[in-house]
């Protein structure tokens, strides 16, 4: 079977973290909104997306179509299931889902039968979603992968409460304290939970990852593939392929791909007024309520920062920006932003290349054309911002 998976306007109101990926591809939980998908429906997903991004992420040819800014649940997985040829399904102006032939827009649905969708819906639209959302769908992805199956064993040195820890093969810990009497804690194919670290379910330790020595991690939290963290974190998603692997504070944030956390970098997610947080959004152009007193900050692809950096509450830093020196910078750090508190410059493109070489070079990964023509089209993109905030 196969679905393609299609970009709303999510898509704009989840930049920065979409810049470099369909909405599909963000993680939330234990797997990527695509890979929720293809799991439940035993399916392959290809994405309809932003243009510059569809050599990465092409579609594939497939008569359903599914929001990918909608996680899958039991109700959701039932309605479509019953959805015929020539339907849409929809939730109020939400287009949910349809079935049509390939090539057939989202915005040529006009004429499809509509069919309402009275259930619940879980739909990432803004990036601090992500962390709201990620205990209950990490909890059903949980459930999802270890169904049926039998988890590795554990080292007895451990420290284990509750029943709830699911190890898969190759995965491991050693002398640390696991409580999943709270949630479910997973440990991915080949990653490992250092000495001395204290986890609290929910936790995710997606596949090649590491936790490191004197760990503290709370609830409700994930860690991509072939990351390594260390220091305290809470409530935040790392997709994957980034490092926070020192002392520090990480709390109710939403990290991208190819990030590195300097030493001792904290971040605050509560203002000392207690007062309602507030974002950037770039489908607005202008600072967002998020509604939330918890939050903290949205890091994109390719972020780098030295040690020591402090981000304020509500920081959103975009794609390819190296943060460094003493001082709190601004809540929004435009994308190919390099510099600090003290102001920025634009981070040149070939300057920002040569650094994604080598990290690229050091997970054996490629850093070819499809990668640089995705981030020169963010840089482009993101022009105007540079210019009003530097």
């Amino acid at each position: 079977m196969t679905i393609n998976l299609f970009d709303d306007n999510a898509w704009a109101s989840l930049r920065p973290l979409s810049f470099t990926r369909p909405v599909a591809d963000l993680r939330v939980g234990i797997l990527t909104i695509a890979q929720k998908w293809e799991r439940h429906l035993n399916a392959t997903a290809g994405f309809l997306t932003i243009p510059y991004l569809s050599v990465k992420y092409p579609a594939v040819n497939a008569r359903l179509h599914i929001n990918g800014s909608v996680c899958p649940d039991e109700g959701l997985l039932e309605a479509i299931s019953l959805l015929r040829d020539g339907e849409v399904l929809k939730q109020q102006e939400v287009l949910i889902a349809y079935a049509a032939p390939f090539g057939t827009s989202p915005a040529q649905t006009a004429d499809l039968r509509p069919v309402n969708y009275e259930g619940e819906l879980i739909r990432i639209l803004h990036p601090e979603d992500i962390f709201k959302n990620n205990d209950v769908e990490l909890k059903k992805d949980f459930s999802l992968l270890t169904k049926g199956r039998s988890s590795a064993a554990l080292s007895n040195t451990n420290v284990i409460l509750g029943d709830q820890v699911f190890v898969e093969e190759g995965g491991g810990a050693e002398c640390a304290t696991l409580n999943s009497l709270s949630g479910p804690i997973y440990i991915g194919k080949n990653s490992q939970i250092w000495e001395g670290a204290h986890i609290r379910g929910s936790f995710a330790l997606c596949h090649n990852s590491q936790v490191k020595m004197g760990a503290k991690i709370y609830s409700q939290t994930t860690i991509g593939p072939f990351s390594r963290v260390g220091g305290e974190i809470n409530n935040s998603v790392i997709w994957g392929y980034s490092s926070k692997g020192h002392e520090g504070y990480l709390g109710n944030s939403v990290l991208g791909q190819w990030c590195n956390i300097g030493a001792d970098t904290n971040n605050s997610n509560l203002k000392n007024n207690y007062a309602e947080v507030k974002i950037w959004d770039y489908s607005k152009d202008d600072f967002r309520p998020t509604g939330m007193l918890f939050c903290g900050m949205v890091m994109a692809d390719h972020v780098k920062c030295g040690i020591n950096t402090m981000f304020n509450t509500g920081s959103v830093i975009g794609v390819g920006v190296n943060v460094f020196g003493s001082g709190f910078p601004k809540t929004f750090i435009p994308d190919f932003s390099w510099g600090g508190a003290e102001g920025f410059q634009t981070y040149r493109l070939e300057k920002m290349f040569e650094t994604a070489e080598h990290v690229f070079e050091r997970r054996d990964t490629p850093f070819d054309e499809v990668e640089k023509n995705i981030l020169t089209a963010v840089f482009e993109l993101t022009q105007t911002y540079r210019l009003h905030n530097h």
